[in-house]
């Protein structure tokens, strides 16, 4: 309908501009034959006020990106006849032959090179006046949604289709102003060209015509993919936003089963810790709900976004040689530590020592995690003698409890220890009286420890093979080269051995000294000073004597 109405307007012009009377008053020049018209004002006002709206629509269309184009699109099409026409004359100057065809052969096959190269860089204006703007941006394949990381990037997809749509609706609809204002202008000249009927006013009413008609041309075009472009990419985003809901759901499906599992794991741990009596059992059983939580954590996740699951395991299959041999020390930690918390050799709290290439530590664990033990070393029989310093922090890996020896010394909640103390006497001693005040000495003092080690033995019998359980003091009586040896042996507090020797060991020594029959032994020496065979007696101190 459009169009009709622009013709039947050009036809209006046209009839208009024939029919135009001649002024009578108008003088005629007989020679040339030709009429020239004086305008009248009215005439002069009309064809100010044309020239001022194209003015207008000038300025309005300065800027405009699809004229620019358009420009490029003539500049192809002439380029293309150009190209044609120097083909032609190379066929002609072929056919003639002649003295200078061939120079004239190689000056046409370099044009037409240059030809063929400008023709390449805008080759994208070659069947479209506007260029690639013809042509809606291309909308990507997205992969599917498989974790809640890919909402993100799904929602950035949406939002950059969104924005491909509006870029391309933005051509649309500056093809249609466009297309406006050029048959706006086209009726400005045709209407300046029935006031002044000049040659340039015609090649551009000509030149407007056709560059209408490109234009509509395009829009049509335009227009209609618009439309098919619009609702692909609706589709798209709505098969996102399918995707994104359902991602969504299954999301918070999984969080819902891990918090669950938090609280399962929450009221477990607060049932056992009213059901253990110690706290390091405790400490232990909630190290291994942690683990097992967090394992269960992980399967879940793994489970839920890895589509085959079949394809990692073949892959870790292939590369478990490689990674048992790279990471041996590790898996062999975290199966010491399996051993340690599935036995209960060692936990938390207990007093435990180690040793390892000539460095020797007895402390008190502070943790056991996944690759090591933890441990705090304490003031200690093996301080006194071997590290004479202490209170370092030490770190075990659990791989170590399948290649060196670690005693511990609070077991299965046995807190105590034997200990013992050896004083020396001189052969001519009454060491029977010395048997007994050490026996009286040692039961005053270590009567409680015996009391409770007696009932952790009991407690013990239920686990283990237990034959000599005795807990009374013990004091032995050994013949060594330089006296008679008084060991004496006592039940202690592991965790305060050097408390109770510093306590006893003056008691019994000052004991020994107020009986005459009782001398404390140690090595001694005999000087000669000279002819009268007299010999003095130097005694020296017996060095430290190791503990038993």
């Amino acid at each position: 309908m459009r169009k009709i109405v622009n013709t039947l307007s050009l036809l209006f012009l046209l009839l208009s501009s024939v029919a135009y009377g001649v002024d009578e008053n108008t003088p005629e020049v007989q020679n040339e034959e030709v009429i020239v018209f004086k305008k009248s004002p009215e005439e002069l006002v009309k064809l100010a006020n044309v020239n001022k709206k194209l003015e207008e629509i000038d300025k309005k269309l300065k800027d405009n990106i699809l004229l620019k184009r358009y420009s490029n699109y003539s500049t192809y099409r002439k380029i293309s006849n150009d190209l044609e026409n120097i083909k032609e004359d190379l066929k002609n100057v072929k056919k003639k032959g002649g003295k200078h065809s061939k120079e004239l052969e190689y000056q046409l096959n370099n044009k037409i090179r240059i030809k063929e190269n400008e023709l390449e860089l805008i080759s994208e204006y070659k069947d479209s006046p506007i260029g690639s703007l013809i042509n809606p941006p291309e909308i990507e394949k997205y992969e599917t949604i498989s974790n809640p990381f890919g909402i993100i990037n799904a929602l950035s997809y949406n939002k950059k289709l969104q924005d491909h749509r509006k870029e391309f609706s933005a051509v649309n609809i500056n093809l249609e102003e466009t297309t406006d204002f050029l048959e706006e202008k086209l009726f400005l000249y045709l209407e300046l060209y029935n006031i002044d009927q000049k040659d340039e006013t015609e090649n551009m009413i000509n030149l407007l015509d056709q560059q209408k008609k490109d234009f509509t041309m395009v829009h049509d075009i335009v227009s209609t993919t618009e439309e098919v472009y619009t609702r692909k990419i609706e589709q798209v985003i709505l098969e996102n936003k399918k995707q994104i809901s359902e991602q969504i759901e299954k999301t918070l499906t999984i969080l819902t089963i891990i918090l669950v599992l938090f609280i399962i794991s929450f009221l477990i741990k607060l049932a056992l810790k009213k059901y253990f009596s110690q706290n390091e059992n405790f400490y232990m059983a909630n190290k291994f709900i942690n683990f097992v939580i967090v394992f269960m954590v992980v399967m879940i996740v793994l489970f839920s976004y890895i589509d085959n699951v079949s394809y990692i395991i073949t892959i870790l299959g292939f590369a478990s040689a490689g990674i048992a041999i790279a990471l041996k020390d590790w898996f062999m930690s975290i199966f010491g530590w399996m051993v340690i918390v599935t036995s209960g050799s060692i936990q938390v709290g207990d007093r435990i020592k180690v040793t390892r290439d000539g460095v020797q530590a007895v402390g008190d664990v502070l943790d056991i995690s996944l690759f090591k033990i933890t441990i705090r070393e304490d003031i200690t029989y093996t301080s006194y003698t071997v590290n004479r310093r202490t209170g370092r922090i030490f770190f075990i890996p659990n791989n170590y409890i399948f290649s060196e020896m670690i005693s511990n010394y609070t077991h299965s909640g046995l807190r105590t220890v034997w200990d013992g103390i050896d004083i020396t006497i001189t052969f001519d001693s009454n060491y029977k009286k010395a048997q007994h005040i050490s026996k009286e000495i040692l039961k005053h003092y270590s009567k409680g420890y015996t009391d409770i080690t007696r009932k952790q033995l009991s407690k013990m019998r239920s686990k283990y093979s237990l034959r000599a359980t005795g807990v009374e003091p013990r004091v032995y009586t050994f013949v060594e080269p330089h006296g008679i040896v008084i060991s004496s042996w006592y039940l202690t507090n592991s965790y305060a051995a050097l408390v109770l020797r510093s306590t006893m060991s003056p008691e019994i020594l000052e004991a020994f000294m107020k009986e005459d029959d009782i001398t404390i032994a140690y090595p001694t020496q005999t000087v000669n000073l000279g002819d009268g065979g007299q010999s003095n007696y130097k005694r020296t101190p017996p060095p430290d004597l190791p503990d038993v």
